[in-house]
């Protein structure tokens, strides 16, 4: 999961969406400590998101492989 999580925050600041990526780095960071997930999957919901629309104007933009790999962690 850390793995997806770093490559989310990556995807999000180069699809200008700072905001978000800075939002779920933090929640991130607070989940290692408390093990609360809430606000990590609130976060990851909204990233995902972003990456369906950004899909639906260029299907490249991101990969679909993430995009899954997104979904499956939040399942």
């Amino acid at each position: 999961m850390e793995k997806l999580v770093a490559e989310v925050i990556e995807k999000l600041g180069k699809l200008k969406h700072a905001d978000l990526a800075a939002d779920l780095s933090w929640c991130w960071v607070s989940f290692q400590n408390d093990q609360n997930p809430v606000g990590v999957i609130e976060k990851a919901s909204q990233a995902l998101a972003a990456f369906k629309g950004a899909r639906e104007k260029n299907a490249k933009s991101v990969s679909k492989k993430l995009v899954e790999d997104l979904e499956k962690a939040l399942a």
